[in-house]
């Protein structure tokens, strides 16, 4: 089952954004990471079986802030199986 994970930081500087991906990165299951929003301050990570509770947890002890925004299941289409 993979997921979906939206993680707001404040980023401050491009050091702060990388140091936010790379932590993100490091986390096993995690297929890619990406950052979104206006400000570039949410960090998007797609993965199998990422821990969301224990990343946001890490970045909050190395960043100072981070906000669990979004949890959600990928649903991949099959394709349709003709008989």
């Amino acid at each position: 089952m993979q997921q979906k994970i939206v993680i707001k930081v404040r980023s401050h500087c491009k050091k702060c954004r990388s140091k936010a991906l790379a932590m993100a990165a490091m986390e096993s299951g995690v297929i890619s990471v990406a950052l979104e929003g206006e400000k570039k301050d949410q960090v998007v990570v797609i993965g199998d079986g990422v821990d969301a509770a224990g990343l946001t947890s890490s970045m909050r002890k190395k960043l100072g802030y981070a906000s669990l925004e979004l949890v959600q299941e990928i649903i991949l289409e099959d394709p349709v199986k003709e008989a």
